[in-house]
């Protein structure tokens, strides 16, 4: 007999704990395969960078063109008159079609316009001045109602002793019967038989007469100023043809006290 042990191992137990693994060695080539991060470049202070200066010959202004190749103070000399005499030139086009300013000398328009004492009439102590509109007139027909800028018709000059630019308001229109008459004491208008209502006029403003009527020309108005017994107008000189409109008064700019929008 051999002294080999025959006989069968002991069956497993279940309640038994697994033996631990041995830990496994790091392998070293599996280094060889992680992703590796590219190296940061070194640290360096942010350099500025000068925008190229434009060369001479290089204009930003049309005027540039005439001046550019000038001795410097000769430019500015020049520059500054082109920019005087632009201005100049805007002034004067607004004015001569937009808008242009007026003073009123005379006591025709008071209550409504006022004229600076001691003027015959006049109320206060500065003139009104008013801005007109040049322009309004290519656009809409002249109203009954507007205060208008005209230039007077020749025979305003001989009646009157006076002429040029004046301020009234239209009462008549184009191929309109305007009459005076007289009630109570008072002259009232009437516009083809129907007394015409006014109430920028004051009772004691309004003249004593005569009774007259007047038959309005094809493109002409009748004005009056709102005081009438101190106005030289339509009733003495005519109508105004159309063309002699200049344009509507739309605001009272002076004094600060007066100003408003018509």
């Amino acid at each position: 007999m051999s002294g080999i042990d025959e006989r069968p191992p002991p069956p497993l137990d279940p309640r038994a704990q697994p033996e631990e693994a041995p830990p496994v060695a790091w392998d070293a080539r599996l280094e060889e395969h992680r992703p590796q991060r590219p190296p940061e470049p070194p640290f360096s202070w942010p350099i500025a960078v000068e925008e190229p200066k434009p060369a001479h010959h290089e204009f930003h202004h049309p005027l540039d063109r005439v001046t550019g190749r000038l001795p410097r103070r000769l430019r500015i000399i020049v520059d500054w008159a082109v920019t005087i005499v632009g201005a100049i030139a805007i002034v004067l086009a607004i004015k001569a079609w937009v808008v242009n300013p007026y003073r009123i000398p005379s006591s025709s328009m008071e209550p409504t316009l006022h004229c600076a004492r001691p003027a015959p009439g006049c109320e206060a102590r500065f003139s009104d001045r008013v801005l007109a509109n040049r322009f309004i007139y290519h656009f809409t027909d002249p109203a009954r109602g507007d205060v208008v800028v005209f230039e007077t018709p020749p025979e305003a000059r001989t009646k009157c002793g006076a002429g040029g630019t004046f301020v009234k308001r239209i009462i008549g229109l184009p191929e309109e019967r305007v009459q005076i008459r007289i009630h109570q004491g008072a002259a009232f208008v009437y516009i083809d038989g129907r007394r015409l209502e006014e109430p920028y006029i004051e009772h004691d403003r309004r003249d004593i007469g005569p009774s007259e009527s007047f038959r309005v020309p094809e493109d002409h108005y009748f004005v009056m100023g709102d005081n009438r017994s101190q106005s030289c107008d339509s009733r003495v000189w005519g109508a105004v043809p159309e063309r002699n409109l200049i344009g509507k008064v739309f605001m009272t700019y002076w004094p600060p006290n007066r100003i408003s929008f018509r």
